[in-house]
């Protein structure tokens, strides 16, 4: 019992050692949030952000929110692009808004 014990707590502290300090990015689908369906239906841009593709090319567009900005891409496989400089493609949607 004292291993076990022992091992859970060890795991949490790494857990919690291995978070600290690190900026975390929330990107998540719009499906776990309320965007309103005007704000989908508003979207400045005609094509993925991240690819340059026409949505609908390859389907429905893979539509979320980060951080209160909503996003579509042509598919979801350009949400991985997206995750490693998401502050890029917000900026460029945010230009597109401008227009």
């Amino acid at each position: 019992m004292k291993t076990t014990s022992g091992i859970i707590i060890s795991i949490a502290i790494a857990i919690i050692s291995v978070s600290c300090g690190k900026k975390t990015v929330t990107t998540l689908e719009i499906s776990e949030v309320d965007v309103p369906a005007e704000s989908a239906d508003a979207y400045p841009l005609k094509t993925c952000v991240v690819s340059g593709e026409e949505f609908g090319g390859m389907g429905d567009p893979y539509i979320f929110a980060h951080e209160g900005t909503t996003v579509k891409f042509c598919c979801k496989a350009c949400l991985k692009d997206f995750d490693k400089d998401p502050e890029k493609y917000i900026a460029m949607i945010k230009a597109a808004e401008a227009k």
